[in-house]
């Protein structure tokens, strides 16, 4: 087993940069998916099925490597498992510019890259709480912030490639790969475990139930919070919110240029998801640390709900689709920090690799079936009004779930 320790305690900040970078680079690969189906289609001729295919094979390929990439980093460390990850992702995303065929954008895009971005995009996520245990849901945060600045950064520029006569599709993939690759690797250099027993300096913590007040158990290993029903309702809830927003993510452009809107009206609508997916992600840290993981997500999924059903009528109004997409980002993103900072207070940070990964792996199958159901429904109703509803109601369940889910208690 490779030492994942560090012998000198870097200053504690830089891994959240590590998260930063990490996450903003899978930014780039996942959410801006929807800027390429009008060019694909219209030189392919490719249905939106087809085409939303891509994405959906890259975010189930992506969000499955997380499970591996949570183990191997809590055996050989993080910064190993991001470099390995970075120049996969980048080898992938450059290939594709270079596809004629459905198979190879499925291959280059959907297998490799996504095997890459999950290699990449875990690993922070599992490290930068350990260093700042006064402020988990903060610090993951920070780790995921990244995840929506990609998608804000990535709309309006491969749309602005994509309409330059001189460029086009190809090129977008070409020099957005060989950033993701640089930065990737800067992200990985940020990244180390704290040392044995280390904590901040003037942290005492008292480890106690807050209920109750009796001191709590140690840490669940991976065999132990697989095994609590609690883990698998956080399981269920991360899949029906990630299929309704990675639905959105991938057909919002689409939905806006079938409405009439200009390209760059569509893209801003992106844009707009993305920058609210990104704020949430560090203001919802702070709104959770004060009332709650659990009616934090009563409230985001319960305004998420409300959003799906608003955006068909949306997509005629570039100002309307952007409040609807600024809200339904704000929604879903406040769920890539809620629900790692939950499972690390349902089960503690001994195999929280391991276990967020698992957990994590519900936004892989969401990420092949949201936005590969919402172009069918759309190419066999004509619109996507099915599709929407569809989200809502799948979003409903979440609703559900966290109204009846608990922490985990050890059996006598």
């Amino acid at each position: 087993m490779l030492n994942k320790e560090v012998s000198v305690t870097m200053p504690r900040w830089v891994p959240l940069i590590g998260g930063i970078l990490g996450s903003t680079t899978c930014g780039l690969l996942l959410y801006a998916w929807s800027v390429f189906i009008k060019p694909l289609n219209e030189e392919f001729g490719w249905s939106r099925a087809e085409i939303a295919m891509a994405f959906s094979i890259c975010a189930l390929i992506f969000g499955v490597t997380t499970f591996a990439a949570g183990k191997m980093s809590d055996k050989y460390g993080p910064r190993i498992v991001v470099v390995i990850g970075s120049l996969i992702l980048a080898l992938g995303f450059v290939l594709s510019a270079f596809i004629q065929l459905k198979w190879q954008l499925y291959l280059t895009y959907g297998v490799i890259a996504g095997l890459g971005g999950g290699l990449v995009y875990l690993p922070p996520i599992a490290t930068a709480p350990k260093w700042w245990p006064d402020r988990k849901a903060l610090a993951t945060g920070f780790a995921v912030v990244g995840l929506g600045l990609g998608s804000f950064i990535m709309a309006p520029l491969a749309t602005y490639i994509i309409t330059d006569p001189d460029m086009g599709w190809r090129y977008v993939f070409i020099y957005v790969g060989i950033a993701m690759g640089l930065m990737g690797l800067a992200a990985a250099m940020c990244l180390d475990v704290p040392p044995a027993n280390w904590k901040p300096e003037g942290w005492n913590p008292v480890f106690v139930d807050e209920k109750t007040g009796v001191q709590k158990e140690s840490d669940y290993l991976f065999g132990e919070a697989i095994r609590t029903p609690s883990f698998w309702l956080l399981y269920v809830g991360y899949f029906c919110g990630c299929f309704a927003g990675l639905m959105v993510i991938g057909h919002i452009a689409g939905h806006g240029r079938d409405a009439g809107l200009e390209p760059m009206q569509a893209a801003a609508a992106v844009s707009t998801l993305a920058i609210f997916n990104a704020v949430v992600r560090i203001i919802i840290g702070f709104i959770a640390d004060n009332i709650g993981t659990k009616k934090s997500f009563l409230i985001i999924f319960s305004l998420q709900v409300v959003a799906m059903v608003c955006l068909f009528p949306a997509g005629s109004s570039a100002v309307f689709l952007s409040i609807i997409a600024a809200l339904i980002g704000w929604n879903y993103g406040a769920m890539f920090t809620l629900f790692p900072a939950t499972c690390l207070q349902y089960y503690g940070p001994t195999a929280q690799g391991a276990n967020y990964g698992l957990l994590f792996t519900a936004f892989g199958f969401a990420g092949f079936a949201g936005p590969l159901i919402g172009g069918m429904l759309k190419d066999t109703t004509g619109t996507y009004f099915a599709p929407f509803v569809l989200g809502a109601a799948v979003v409903g369940i979440s609703v559900f779930i966290f109204m009846f889910v608990k922490p985990p208690q050890r059996k006598s």
